[in-house]
């Protein structure tokens, strides 16, 4: 019988935001949440976890032991404050250093393996990877050949300089991981991926927080009539999340309305190309004549966060691009339909019909029939809510550590084996490369 290997530490990069920010802010977003969830329940399982981030303020300590298993390595690398993503790049060198003196200072052999995620991240361990000698896989979260294919209207298309990067990683990773088949698919035509490298790990919910509950109390602890009907956003205000999309397809409905009940939320805050225009959104329902039916959350922690989706009738997730859609399946979780855009991983979070409707286009016609024809028929959404509940119980982060140690062992194994069988697990290749580095 063949004993699956089980790494005993994960160093784990993921450079340009922090799994212990809020989500919704800045660029933290659903990464964070799997990086977070992700990295408790593999310490969880016995397997010791270290975080590599940047650090962003004077006051982050170098060492945070986060959770029981889990410790975050926050990582000077440029200045704290005013660096875009775009201007990370700089900066790698200055964060691959340190984490390789964090590793320096440990007994040779210390990490098992790396998991970086975002294409930053795989630069770093990339790096790491040869001076360790242990083996890369690497979660890429968004690709951005996918991005500039479906970008929104005055969107700025992501640089060469991503482009290149992923490709570089896409070739040098032990494996890889996607959130769907689709992903996997786009890694293998866009960036030829080998498929054998490719493993499918779906991210899920936290089941044990997202769960059906009380409309009317969710309502009251977030200050909403409990006799409106809500359509709600939850998710960072950018061009890509699409936002203004729901707005104005939400516009002739809301006027429409003449009970005066329906009314959109908004739970998020201006990222990425939106900081350029943080009021956009605010702007852009005063234009509509529906800013008095339009309200406004900053970003959410999830214990509240559960309010929001209990509290809301339908959740909407207008996307241009989706790696998978996380919001999408805690809504549901929750009991609560969701009309999303028919893109990436939406159409495996969101079954058409059953807990949802997908939307096949942007157009705004298409959008404001698909929410109109829900708002209209509260028995329907009643049906969808209790079918979405059950779906959402296919996607939990048990699942997803269940496939990432797959997808791990088979790292190791092909590690090993390419270093020979009697070399030991990983420990004479270790010591080369420590030897060589200190040298």
């Amino acid at each position: 019988m063949t004993v699956r290997p089980v790494p005993r530490r994960i160093a784990l990069i993921s450079v340009h935001t922090s799994p212990l920010a809020q989500p919704g802010t800045g660029d933290a977003g659903g990464m964070n949440v799997y990086v977070w969830q992700t990295a408790t329940r593999l310490a969880r399982r016995g397997i010791g976890v270290e975080i590599f981030t940047r650090a962003t303020a004077s006051t982050d300590v170098p060492v945070v032991e986060a959770a029981p298993g889990v410790t975050v390595r926050n990582v000077v690398a440029g200045p704290f404050d005013g660096l875009d993503k775009r201007d990370l790049p700089g900066q790698l060198c200055a964060f691959s250093a340190n984490v390789l003196r964090a590793e320096a200072a440990q007994e040779p052999g210390y990490y098992d393996l790396i998991h970086s995620h975002y294409w930053l991240s795989g630069q770093v361990g990339w790096l790491a990877r040869d001076r360790w000698g242990v083996p890369l896989v690497h979660t890429a979260h968004t690709l951005a050949a996918v991005k500039n294919a479906s970008l929104a209207a005055g969107d700025a298309a992501e640089p060469m300089l991503r482009v290149v990067g992923e490709q570089q990683v896409v070739d040098e990773a032990d494996r890889l991981i996607a959130n769907t088949a689709t992903e996997a698919d786009a890694l293998a035509d866009l960036y030829g991926a080998d498929p054998t490298r490719i493993d499918v790990v779906m991210p899920g919910a936290d089941l044990d927080r997202y769960l059906p509950g009380d409309r009317a109390a969710a309502r009251t602890e977030l200050g909403l009539d409990p006799d409106d009907v809500l359509v709600t956003f939850v998710g960072r205000i950018q061009p890509l999340k699409a936002p203004d999309v729901l707005l104005s397809a939400m516009a002739p409905l809301l006027t429409g309305d003449s009970a005066g009940r329906l009314r959109v939320l908004v739970v998020g805050g201006p990222s990425g190309n939106g900081l350029a225009r943080p009021t956009s959104l605010i702007d852009l329902a005063r234009d509509l004549g529906i800013a008095d039916r339009v309200d406004f959350l900053p970003p959410q922690p999830p214990e509240r966060l559960v309010h929001v989706y209990r509290a809301a009738d339908l959740v909407a997730v207008p996307s241009y691009s989706e790696s998978f859609g996380l919001v999408a399946v805690e809504a549901q979780a929750c009991g609560t339909p969701v009309v999303a855009a028919h893109v990436g991983g939406l159409g495996v979070a969101v079954d058409h019909g059953r807990t949802g409707l997908l939307v096949d286009s942007h157009e705004l016609p298409a959008w404001t029939e698909a929410l109109g024809s829900l708002l209209a028929d509260p028995d329907r959404r009643a049906r969808m809510g209790a079918a979405a509940a059950v779906h959402a119980q296919r996607f939990s982060w048990e699942h997803t550590v269940d496939a990432l140690l797959e997808s791990y062992a088979r790292a190791i194994t092909a590690s090993d084996e390419s270093t020979g069988p009697d070399e030991g697990r990983f420990a004479m290749r270790r010591w080369r490369n420590r030897t060589r580095m200190m040298a």
